[in-house]
């Protein structure tokens, strides 16, 4: 039996501000009005298949909701949702999904066009990036601009401080490609600049650790709680990379409280929105492009171009408007496609209608079908 299957929780120290519980009782008072055996709980693991809950009576495992079942968005680690107690309270059944306050997503790998939810409900975002030979700030850019997207509060945690040579020059040029945020540079192994990050964990706030694999996550994970609640693993000496470990995503309870949220380490992070995010990444060349004399300026050989002057005086980086024609291109290329779905569905939701039409008047007139 779970060591938390009967006891007494406390859902204010896994986030459940007023937000939440205004959520949740109204969904409550207007749709479930079954007693006590219907209670708020916030999905703290992903297995898939299964989801691990923590409930005000304890953790129970729960399967995935349907899509028959009243879910009106993707389920994701962080999320509250409304539960049903079922068994005399030994098993829960998701019912609902509570609005979000914030939700960190991309767009899903593979041909289907659909938004993959990493995480919800999160309020500040520590997006690690190593100093190793793994450092890439092409990279934390996307991080950085999925973040801003999110509506948490992004802070770069540079990992494995004592594995780098050039410490200053390399916080520099990450100060240069995210002004404004909050840098810290770290060694789980030392112990450096972790007394650092515990100033965002707090009682009821929830913390996700995002990067790629072998960046650090879960050894920073560990370090913070200082237990080794999460598998780790050695970095590979030829490359300098580290092995994945994390294979779900998995909220955390931390002994001065707040939560940290780890995520197994994603290989690529293809935008799946990017509005604001690319408003504050790359505000400078945006308004730039603002000043071209054409409207539908190329950049190229344009005269008037603004883009193209500012190059030639070096006030804007080749290599950051090389990031945002690459950024631009992928973006418009989603957004055809997500256009092309919707136009899909709504051609086949008028055939479907259509052929509902057409058997009801086939039915009126007396038609064998």
């Amino acid at each position: 039996m779970d060591k938390n299957m009967n006891n007494e929780i406390n859902l204010k120290e896994y986030g459940f501000n007023t937000f939440y519980e205004e959520a949740w009782m109204k969904h409550y008072t207007t749709r479930w009005q079954r007693g006590s055996h219907v209670m708020p709980a916030r999905v703290i693991a992903d297995y898939g298949q299964k989801v691990r809950l923590i409930t005000p009576i304890g953790e129970r495992l729960a399967n995935r909701p349907t899509q028959g079942q009243d879910m009106h968005q993707q389920l994701a680690a962080g999320d509250w949702v409304s539960v049903h107690m079922i068994n005399n309270d030994a098993e829960a059944c998701i019912e609902h999904v509570l609005p979000r306050m914030t939700k960190f997503s991309r767009a899903a790998a593979g041909v289907a066009v659909k938004e993959q939810i990493v995480a919800a409900n999160i309020d500040t975002i520590f997006l690690i990036q190593s100093l190793n030979k793994d450092f890439n700030m092409r990279r934390l850019e996307r991080y950085l601009i999925a973040a801003w997207e999110s509506g948490a509060l992004p802070v770069i945690v540079l990992t494995k401080s004592d594995l780098c040579d050039d410490l200053e020059a390399r916080i520099q040029k990450v100060e240069e490609t995210a002004p404004g945020v909050a840098i810290y540079a770290v060694s789980n192994l030392t112990g450096e600049g972790i007394e650092s990050l515990r100033k965002y964990i707090s009682a009821g706030k929830t913390i996700a650790l995002l990067g790629s694999s072998g960046v650090g996550k879960s050894t920073l994970v560990n370090t913070l709680t200082g237990l080794h609640v999460l598998k780790t693993q050695a970095v590979r000496e030829d490359d300098s990379k580290g092995r994945h470990t994390t294979t779900h995503r998995e909220l955390i309870l931390l002994p001065e409280g707040g939560l940290v949220l780890d995520t197994p380490g994603m290989r690529t992070l293809s935008l799946w929105e990017a509005d604001e995010g690319m408003e504050k990444m790359f505000g400078d060349i945006e308004a730039l492009i603002k000043l071209c004399r054409f409207n539908d300026c190329k950049h190229k050989e344009e005269p008037g171009c603004a883009i193209r002057e500012a190059l030639i005086r070096g006030s804007i980086d080749a290599l950051k408007w090389q990031s945002w024609l690459k950024l631009q291109k992928e973006i418009k290329h989603l957004e055809s496609k997500k256009d092309y779905k919707i136009r899909a569905i709504e051609k086949h939701g008028i055939k479907k209608v259509s052929r509902q039409m057409n058997t009801r008047t086939k039915q009126n007139e007396g038609f064998d079908i």
